[in-house]
């Protein structure tokens, strides 16, 4: 049945087939009717579902994926291994860097990422079998997209790479949570639509029903990176008790990215710092502090330098207006900050960084003791807010925030915009 295409693999946690579910055609929504459903059940699977149809597994198909980056020039290799000996700067530029590898920026980084840390030989992984694995996840992320693609998913390991290096951190982390952290940032949005979780809950898409409702995306992304786990059989070499482990602790991660859990995690956050009772020994508060370092590196867009952050901002505001466009064509109502005549760039933003980014990263650079990238974050962040209250509409510049929409209330409407773990 395709609305439960999950396997049940040896370790007993559901996985999600890859090559599962076709590609969401709005164009054939034209021959539908919206009254609360769209079509019938076995017309909705049809139609709204996602792209793995067209693209099942080259592996299961006998093709071997190919691999562009070996056939640069070698002026551009070369660009590219230098701009990886600074991967631990924050002003590395991610879109420089995935144009120098031909579109492979996040396969290229993790390989680089998984050899400087010593993962490869502290786990004795196979480098041709962890580069299919790794070229499995960056296929599974959908190009098309604006804003969640695998660039994207490059951005946030990136992110998180600079985040495990923090010296309140790195001092304790193990290689099993530095090879959790990057292997969660680099598949916490596999194989995104393009649209957020209200848009498959209201169109009765067959993964709402799945998750009944409940961190529809992550759920998916979770499940299809342990299936691509499993065909890849990267970690089959490892014992039962430690695959069974990483699984599980790759959902905690990927499911931490829900915004809708913002407040649950801030919360915990900030009583921690107050009560000073973490103990980064224990590796239950070792974990949180990896969901909370991949919450930040999932957002941390705003804390970005203004051209970066910028591009970054009109991508994923491009995303949300190509949604509210199919929302208005098929005569759904809008979901919030999706309208493009009413929801500019600038108070979308504003709104974001005042609701979600800034508490978060003020708790971040608390538990860091204030380390010179948590206050550099800060800086970059207070200068582009500023950038964009001066890009607000004149009308908007009096408020408070720079546009009325986001005043109290308005913060539940920002969450459930990017309910789905989605940063503007």
């Amino acid at each position: 049945m395709l609305g439960d295409v999950r396997l049940r693999g040896q370790t007993g946690v559901p996985a999600e087939r890859r090559g599962s579910y076709p590609f969401i055609d709005f164009r054939l929504l034209n021959n539908t009717t919206y009254s609360g459903e769209i079509g019938t059940k076995k017309k909705v699977k049809r139609l709204l579902s996602f792209q793995r149809y067209f693209h099942a597994s080259r592996l299961l198909r006998g093709i071997i994926p190919q691999a562009p980056l070996h056939l640069l020039d070698e002026d551009y290799l070369g660009q590219a291994r230098h701009m990886l000996s600074k991967v631990g700067m924050w002003d590395f530029d991610i879109f420089l860097f995935d144009r120098l590898t031909n579109g492979n920026s996040l396969v290229t980084l993790l390989c680089h990422l998984f050899n400087t840390h010593g993962l490869i030989h502290h786990f004795k992984l196979d480098m041709v079998t962890l580069h299919r694995f790794l070229v499995m996840v960056q296929e599974d992320y959908h190009s098309q997209n604006p804003y969640h693609n695998a660039v994207h998913a490059a951005d946030v390991t990136q992110a998180m790479h600079c985040y495990l290096k923090e010296p309140r951190l790195a001092s304790f982390l193990t290689p099993l949570d530095i090879m959790l952290g990057l292997l969660a940032a680099a598949a916490h949005d596999v194989d995104h639509p393009g649209v957020n979780q209200p848009f498959l809950i209201k169109t009765n898409h067959h993964l709402a029903n799945l998750y009944q409702n409940m961190s529809v995306l992550e759920n998916h992304h979770w499940r299809s990176t342990i299936g691509m786990l499993r065909e890849s059989r990267l970690l089959a070499h490892l014992p039962k008790e430690m695959t069974q482990d990483i699984e599980q602790q790759l959902g905690s991660l990927i499911l931490a990215t829900d915004i809708n859990r913002q407040n649950e995690f801030l919360t915990r956050l900030k009583a921690h710092l107050h009560n000073k009772d973490l103990r980064l020994e224990d590796v239950h508060d070792r974990h949180f502090m990896l969901q909370i370092a991949l919450k930040c590196a999932d957002i941390c867009n705003p804390c970005r330098i203004w051209e970066m952050s910028k591009q970054w901002s009109e991508r994923v505001c491009e995303e949300f207006y190509r949604q509210g466009d199919l929302e208005q064509k098929f005569e759904l109502e809008i979901s919030p900050l999706c309208n493009q005549q009413k929801d500019s760039i600038p108070s979308i933003q504003i709104g974001f960084m005042t609701y979600i980014v800034e508490p978060l990263f003020r708790e971040w650079a608390r538990f860091t003791g204030h380390s010179a990238l948590s206050e550099s974050m800060l800086s970059h962040l207070a200068h582009n807010k500023a950038q964009w209250k001066s890009l607000l509409p004149k009308q908007h510049r009096s408020s408070g925030d720079g546009s009325p929409d986001h005043k109290g209330p308005g913060t539940e409407a920002e969450e459930q915009t990017v309910a789905e773990g989605d940063a503007p």
